[in-house]
């Protein structure tokens, strides 16, 4: 007995200053920006003022149009970074030799680069390279690619992708590389073209990926904001602003501390109750494979 309280307290020796950081980091903060939520402070002084900020956020338009981008953009960028991400790994998987190792490296390297220098980058790129390339060409497609709302956006989500893909690719890979070899030599054995043996092999193989993959491009998607910050700025006019730039402008442009945070609740919560919709759909999906 004296054994098992020795162990219990030196366990919990150990885990203290873990728990210590996540209260003081994470608790403490999240319980007293939803305090803050329900007063009008500016980050000095405030009032509390009830649910005046949460009637406020279904009336503000410029924040349900932000609203409205990021659910867009995180519906296009997770269904097209799964699906570049499981194309790459099939690719990747089915290349033997140092050429295979060559590509991984190079389709994970742009996950290595910070977001705020890939944004940059991108934007020269969008900006000067195909503007030269516009003017050398005369092809319209490539000029002006940040000065519209809709450009703009494909704008991000190419690079979201670009960013991405490479990293869900090592997920999908981590899984394809555990289908045994000894099926997939029997199934062409048996007549099964590049196609059967990926969709029905392969495929059902991937589906705990899917659970892991979604659900990280899922909610890198919805709190963007150093790509968005640096590739556009939520321009032209506001009409590529992110949910997560629009509450970082009202909370140190605007100074409206209390606003801001309850804008980040309601965004809490929205991403919570997508994330588990999406693993509840995701994790039958695993049982039904």
């Amino acid at each position: 007995m004296k054994g098992n309280k020795s162990f219990r307290n030196i366990y919990w020796l150990f885990l203290a200053p873990v728990l210590i950081v996540l209260l003081l980091v994470i608790v403490f903060p999240f319980i007293y920006g939803i305090g803050t939520s329900f007063t009008n402070s500016n980050g000095l002084d405030m009032t509390f003022i009830g649910l005046e900020n949460y009637k406020a956020l279904f009336q503000d338009r410029r924040f349900l149009e932000s609203l409205n981008v990021t659910f867009w953009f995180s519906v296009v960028s997770v269904v097209l970074v799964n699906v570049l991400g499981l194309s790459l790994g099939v690719l990747v998987t089915s290349i033997k030799g140092k050429f295979a190792t060559f590509l991984r490296t190079t389709f994970f390297v742009p996950n290595l680069i910070g977001g705020v220098i890939l944004g940059f980058i991108w934007q020269f790129i969008f900006i000067q390279a195909f503007t030269a390339i516009a003017e050398a060409t005369g092809i319209d497609f490539f000029s002006n690619w940040l000065a519209t709302s809709v450009s703009g956006f494909w704008a991000l989500v190419i690079v979201f992708l670009w960013q991405m893909g490479g990293y869900v690719m090592l997920i999908y890979i981590s899984f394809l590389t555990s289908v045994s070899p000894t099926i997939i030599d029997s199934a062409k054995i048996d007549g099964a073209n590049a196609w059967q043996v990926f969709w029905y092999i392969k495929f059902p193989a991937v589906a705990p990926a899917f659970t892991i993959s979604l659900f990280l491009t899922l909610t890198n998607a919805f709190r963007l904001y150093d790509l968005n910050l640096t590739l556009t700025n939520g321009g032209p006019f506001g009409s590529t602003e992110m949910l997560a730039m629009n509450i970082y402008n009202t909370a140190f442009q605007e100074y409206s501390q209390g606003y801001a945070q309850a804008k980040g609740v309601l965004f809490f919560i929205i991403v919570t109750i997508v994330t588990v919709i999406q693993l509840r759909l995701t994790r039958k999906r695993e049982m039904d494979a």
